[in-house]
């Protein structure tokens, strides 16, 4: 009989996220699962930084939920704003709006900023918990600018208005298989790997 895939979850309530974590760590010979309905988990409040708020949410999933689990906090950077949202990224302009109107209402704010002075960062931390408390970190960064307009379909969050650095598109045109090797999450990830797999029991 098979060896069981050692399991491990996935803690967010982001669908984007978890569908680019699944596509990342989908071959890595671990049962990814989502955070189920019940037991409802209860993250603590976030913060103002990536590490606290991703350890927090993973070591919440994992000891209530006695497997390990996997978080991240990310965020939009942005070099004219002295570096808002950054972490505050999925609530800027306020509470209840959806991506596009997020993305407009950050456009509106960069309205008068030039080209040369719209520099930005996607930045990603993980954190890898286990229920007996330990957990261990790892960051991503992805440089990039902001567009004075959204384009592309695929994505979600900011992606349509980040340009990559030293290339013509946005993380929204390259689609998902390129970004999911090249983003700030995919880079985080792939750093965190080696000792997914050592604390799982794959390597």
């Amino acid at each position: 009989m098979p060896k069981a895939r050692p399991a491990l979850v996935i803690a967010t309530t982001n669908p984007g996220k978890v569908s680019e974590i699944e596509a990342i760590l989908g071959d890595c010979g671990v049962d990814l699962r989502p955070l189920p309905d019940e037991p409802l988990v209860r993250f603590p409040e976030e913060g103002d930084d990536y590490a606290r708020n991703a350890e927090a949410k993973a070591l919440a999933a994992a000891r209530q939920l006695g497997v390990p689990a996997l978080a991240d906090d990310s965020g939009l950077e942005v070099d004219a704003l002295g570096g808002r949202p950054g972490p505050f990224s999925a609530r800027y302009g306020g509470p209840g709006l959806e991506d596009a109107a997020r993305v407009e209402a950050l456009l509106a704010e960069l309205s008068e900023v030039p080209a040369a002075r719209r520099g930005a960062r996607f930045v990603c931390v993980v954190a890898l918990a286990d229920p007996d408390g330990t957990c261990v970190l790892a960051t991503g960064v992805c440089e990039g600018a902001i567009l004075k307009a959204p384009r592309g379909e695929s994505g979600f969050g900011y992606d349509p208005i980040f340009q990559l650095e030293g290339r013509s598109e946005c993380l929204a045109e390259i689609g998902a298989a390129e970004k999911n090797r090249l983003s700030h999450r995919a880079l985080a990830l792939g750093q965190l790997l080696p000792e997914l797999r050592r604390r799982l029991g794959l390597a």
